[in-house]
C-alpha cells in the first residue's frame, strides 16, 4: 500500500472513538460501564419535532438534493432564532450557512483559511477540532494559556508580535467545552478589538448557549456592533434541542466567511435530506422557552447530584452556569490514573482532561447526558470504589 498524506500523519484518532472501542471491548466481557464521558444528550427533542419529520419524509418531492446553502426556509429560520435570541439581524442570504453539525464547519473553515506556516490561536483547553482542524490543514497551534483563576479565560499577554502577524484565527467558544466557563460581552469585545487590529478573523463557537443553570443567561458573539464584519459563529440545535444525531446547525457572521466555507463545502458534501431543514425549522419556530428551561432542570438536578459526592469521591470543580460538563481535577491522584481505575474498578467512564488541549491534563470531564437511574448507580459505583482502594 502506498504510504498516507502528511496531515494523516500529524492528525491522532478522535479521543472518544478510542473510548468508545475501549467501552466496547469490556461490554463484550459482559461488564456494563457507564458513560459519563461524551455529551449526547439522552433526552429526544419534542415528538412534534419527530413528527414534522416523517410528514416530511413522506412528501416524495422531498428527496432530492436540497441544495449547498440548504434551504431557504432553514435560513430564515436561523434568522429568526437570532433575533428572537439575541436581538441580531442576519441576513440569510449572505450571513447563514447550514452546516452538517457544527465540528463539521469548524473543520471546513480551519481548510478554507489556513495553509502551511499559518497559525491558529486556540485556547489550551477547548474543544479538540479546532487544533484538528489546524492539522489538517497542516498550519501551526499556537496554545493560549487557560487557568482556573482565571476564569478558563484564554491570556492574550502570551501572544508575541510574530503569532499575531501569521495567526489567520482565533477560537473562542462560551459557554465552554470542557471546562463548563462563561464569559461577558466584554471579553468578547475585547477579543474581536485584538482581531480587528491583527486582521485575524474570530470564531465563535456557541453550541451551548441555551443549556443554562440558576438563571444565567449566555450572550451572542454577534450582538457586538460590526461583529458580523469581522467574526464567525456556529450554532447547533444538537445540544439546544436534544438533536445531536440529526447533524444540524449553521455558521453565521461575514460574509467572506461565510462565501469562503460554502466554496470549501459545496466540494465536499451536497447538504442535508430536505425533511431533516424541515423539522429544524419546527424546532427553531415552535419549542418554547418553557420546554428549554424544563430540559435545563434535568441536566441542572444531574449537576447538583454529581456536585454534592465529588468530594466523596476525590474530585474537585466549580459548579458551572452552563453546559453539559463538570470539570473536575481529581485531588489524591493524577487524572490519568483516576481515569484508568475509574474505569477498571467502577466501571465509570470520564473524558479526559488531556484530550481538550495541554491545559487539561490535570483534570477530567464528567457528562451530564446519562439518565438519573444510571447515574444513581454510577455514583454508587464510584464511592464504594474510592473508599475501599
Amino acid at each position: 500500500m502506498t504510504s498516507p498524506a502528511e496531515r494523516i500523519q500529524r492528525l491522532p484518532r478522535y479521543v472518544f472513538d478510542i473510548i468508545g472501542e475501549n467501552i466496547r471491548a469490556m461490554q463484550q466481557r459482559g461488564i456494563e460501564v457507564y458513560r459519563l464521558d461524551i455529551g449526547n444528550p439522552d433526552l429526544p427533542p419534542p415528538d412534534f419535532v419527530s413528527d414534522a419529520l416523517a410528514a416530511s419524509a413522506h412528501n416524495p418531492k422531498k428527496h432530492g438534493y436540497s441544495g449547498y446553502r440548504g434551504t431557504p426556509g432553514f435560513r430564515q429560520a436561523v434568522a429568526r432564532y437570532y433575533q428572537k435570541r439575541f436581538g441580531v439581524t442576519l441576513n440569510p442570504e449572505t450571513q447563514i450557512l447550514p452546516l452538517l453539525g457544527s465540528k463539521e464547519g469548524i473543520v471546513n473553515l480551519s481548510l478554507a483559511y489556513l495553509d502551511r506556516g499559518d497559525v491558529a490561536l486556540v485556547p489550551d483547553v477547548s474543544y479538540p477540532s479546532y487544533a484538528l482542524g489546524a492539522a489538517l490543514a497542516n498550519a501551526e497551534v499556537k496554545w493560549l494559556p487557560t487557568r482556573a483563576e482565571n476564569g478558563f479565560l484564554p491570556d492574550w499577554s502570551y501572544l508575541t508580535p510574530d503569532d499575531l502577524h501569521r495567526a489567520k484565527l482565533l477560537w473562542v467558544n462560551y459557554p465552554n467545552n470542557p471546562s463548563g466557563a462563561v464569559a461577558s460581552l466584554d471579553f468578547f469585545q475585547n477579543a474581536l478589538d485584538l482581531c480587528r487590529q491583527h486582521d485575524i478573523v474570530l470564531v465563535s463557537d456557541n453550541p451551548y448557549c441555551d443549556v443554562l443553570f440558576d438563571g444565567y443567561q449566555a450572550p451572542s458573539l454577534m450582538q457586538l456592533e460590526g461583529a458580523s464584519d469581522h467574526a464567525i459563529e456556529f450554532m447547533s440545535l444538537s445540544k439546544t434541542y436534544n438533536m445531536a444525531g440529526w447533524r444540524l446547525g449553521a455558521a453565521v457572521g461575514s460574509t467572506e466567511s461565510i462565501a469562503l466555507l460554502l466554496q470549501i463545502k459545496s466540494n465536499v458534501d451536497s447538504g442535508h435530506f430536505a425533511p431533516i431543514y424541515d423539522a429544524g425549522i419546527v424546532a427553531i419556530d415552535q419549542v418554547s422557552d418553557e420546554w428549554i428551561k424544563e430540559r435545563n432542570l434535568v441536566y441542572q438536578r444531574r449537576r447538583d447530584k454529581i456536585m454534592a459526592v465529588l468530594s466523596r469521591v476525590g474530585l474537585a470543580a466549580e459548579t458551572p452556569k452552563a453546559t453539559l460538563y463538570i470539570w473536575a481535577r481529581p485531588l489524591e491522584m493524577s487524572a490519568a490514573d483516576y481515569l484508568a481505575q475509574s474505569l477498571e474498578q467502577a466501571y465509570v467512564s470520564f473524558g479526559p482532561g488531556a484530550a481538550y488541549g495541554p491545559g487539561g491534563e490535570d483534570y477530567i470531564r464528567i457528562s451530564l447526558t446519562i439518565d438519573d437511574q444510571k447515574l444513581d448507580l454510577a455514583l454508587a459505583q464510584l464511592e464504594a470504589w474510592y473508599t475501599a482502594r
